[in-house]
């Protein structure tokens, strides 16, 4: 399972400071990297401990729901046409 993460290690891009009104600024070179323009909209999600920021482009979390949704249709369906068994019981 781990192989499908190989070579896609986080990559830290430096630090921000929020400024008063809670502004941050992306650093360029993730901005260039991960093409976030002026336009693109990001969801703000908190991290498990509520310690840290994570963001994530709104376009990518709607393509990973669409992925999501067509495997649970897959395999509804191929429960659908095996269905499982569930063992009788014996007196």
């Amino acid at each position: 399972m781990l192989g499908h993460f190989r070579g896609k290690q986080p990559k830290l891009y430096g630090s921000v400071t929020v400024a008063e009104r809670g502004q941050v600024v992306i650093p360029a070179e993730a901005r260039r990297d991960l093409k976030i323009g002026p336009s693109t909209k990001l969801l703000v999600f908190s991290g498990p401990d509520k310690r840290g920021l994570m963001f994530v482009k709104a376009e990518a979390v709607t393509e990973f729901i669409a992925h999501a949704t067509t495997m649970l249709s897959q395999f509804e369906q191929m429960l659908r046409s095996n269905p499982i068994e569930t063992p009788k019981k014996t007196r």
